[in-house]
């Protein structure tokens, strides 16, 4: 049977909550009760989840329900639950559980529309471009460096034996530089402007700045590109426009916040 991760949480800090009256007891382990309450919950989380919850189902709850009271009893004869390490995980414990159940409100009282997915992938299909691009780069740390490589592809150097000679990006450099087929929306801005300009079998003539140094390009070849359907881009898409969601709610949150870091410095006036 297939527990939820909030619902073990719950039963790992089953006793941690006030007692239970005995009348709201679906067991009682050495004289302490189980809550019925708790129990019907996990019933409830399991079928929530899609699981038939039958008598053999209910026999498991229940035994993993019993187990974990008498697991939990030894810990705290132990003291265990007084140690300073255990309250901290607690707290995170208990700190993570309440975000997570709001963020699943959150996201449930504010469902991303068909409307903003389709805007969405609409603006995915102008980014993505009608055309794919198959080109290698050899990075460098400086602009001379690139400049220097520049000069000596005028003169007739082979583009891979240089990028395997001096490029700094470790995941093409032994490629040659090659980028593989790619996309110009996938790519940083001033990358992929420079790539479009390249005709084909050209390398970039001045070196092109990105946060990851500079780049000397060389286009390959291009082809046309067809976007993929809706359908096979909506889940991902959903997500993301959720995923947005989340981040305006935390940056409006913060916003509004009185936020104190005592880790950092006092500024000084």
């Amino acid at each position: 049977m297939k527990i939820s991760r909030i619902t073990l949480l719950l039963i790992a800090s089953l006793s941690f909550s006030a007692s239970a009256i005995a009348g709201d007891a679906v067991a009682t382990v050495n004289g302490k009760p189980i809550k019925q309450s708790l129990f019907d919950f996990i019933v409830k989380d399991a079928t929530d989840h899609g699981q038939k919850v039958d008598d053999n189902v209910r026999d498991v709850i229940m035994s993993k329900l019993i187990s974990s009271e008498l697991v939990l009893q030894e810990a705290q004869k132990a003291g265990i639950d007084k140690k300073p390490d255990f309250i901290a995980k607690e707290e995170l414990t208990r700190r993570e559980l309440l975000v997570n159940v709001y963020i699943q409100d959150f996201l449930r009282n504010h469902p991303v529309s068909d409307a903003d997915i389709k805007a969405a992938y609409e603006k995915f299909k102008i980014e993505l471009g009608d055309k794919e691009y198959n080109a290698r780069h050899i990075l460098l740390g400086t602009e001379a460096e690139a400049k220097d490589v520049i000069a000596q592809l005028s003169k007739g150097s082979d583009f891979s034996k240089i990028a395997k000679e001096k490029s700094i990006d470790p995941g093409s450099k032994e490629k040659g530089g090659d980028l593989g087929w790619f996309a110009l929306g996938g790519m940083v801005k001033p990358f992929s402007e420079a790539v479009a300009k390249l005709q084909k079998g050209k390398s970039s003539t001045d070196p092109v700045q990105t946060q990851f140094g500079w780049h000397v390009i060389k286009l390959d070849d291009m082809r046309e590109l067809k976007a993929p359907a809706f359908d096979k881009v909506k889940d991902n898409l959903q997500k993301q426009l959720a995923q947005r969601q989340l981040e305006k709610m935390l940056t409006d949150l913060r916003a509004k916040a009185t936020v104190v870091d005592n880790t950092k410095p006092a500024a000084k006036k």
